[in-house]
């Protein structure tokens, strides 16, 4: 959704927010653009000042609303935007945007591993590929989001690119880690059935997108590709 800019009449957002009571907008302090609440990052100031990264939007307190890039957040430190927001003074730990992108990581990898275990996620080349072909999950659904390790191989993500259609695509994992997510050694391939956790991912794989440092996509040490390791210990 393209950012909404704020006039002199609306300073707060507040009628942007009316306009699609399903979709919450908030205005990000640093660019003054308001854009929907689920492709930003809130922060409350705690009662010692410290800037605190609200990821869940419950912490009590007024929200001090960002958007979900890097090069925002690290302006939002350089010029303490927090301050100017909150009007009072504002204390903030040193790389906070590598904690955030570390926070959303963690989450995303944690709505994984919930998936596995509830029996909605696979993982494996060729049982992606069957479940993209029959549009199943295992007995749970069609699928919802498709996951490739980004120094996995190109041509694996290619082929199931193709198969998905326009199913959202995930590539913001090692395989390692991924992997360990899913119970294995690796997992360059996943899958996850449609549902309340695949939607919670895409949300917070999208907000970590944007704080990813630029790594290309494919990008893996020198050897021979990844492929999708055995089942490990669960």
């Amino acid at each position: 959704m393209k950012p909404i800019e704020l006039n002199k009449e609306d300073p707060d957002g507040q009628d942007a927010e009316l306009r699609d009571p399903r979709d919450p907008l908030r205005r990000c302090i640093v660019t003054g653009t308001v854009q929907p609440r689920v492709d930003m990052i809130r922060f409350v100031l705690g009662p010692d000042g410290m800037v605190v990264p609200d990821l869940e939007n419950s912490l009590p307190g007024r929200g001090l609303w960002l958007t979900a890039e890097r090069a925002t957040v690290e302006r939002a430190v350089s010029r303490n935007f927090f301050a100017r927001a909150a009007r009072r003074s504002a204390r903030i730990e040193a790389g906070l945007a590598d904690r955030l992108e570390m926070l959303l990581e963690r989450r995303c990898l944690n709505l994984v591993g919930l998936a596995r275990r509830a029996g909605q996620a696979i993982a494996g080349f060729e049982k992606v590929r069957e479940s993209l072909k029959t549009g199943r999950v295992g007995r749970d659904g069609p699928p919802g989001l498709l996951l490739a390790a980004r120094d996995g191989s190109e041509d694996g993500r290619s082929k199931l690119r193709a198969l998905a259609g326009d199913l959202p695509l995930i590539e913001e994992f090692e395989a390692s880690a991924l992997g360990a997510a899913l119970g294995r050694d690796n997992a360059v391939h996943a899958l996850l059935a449609r549902g309340r956790l695949a939607d919670r991912l895409r949300v917070d794989a999208g907000r970590l997108k944007g704080l990813r440092k630029t790594i290309p996509v494919g990008h893996r040490p020198a050897g021979q590709p990844l492929n999708d390791g055995p089942v490990g210990h669960q």
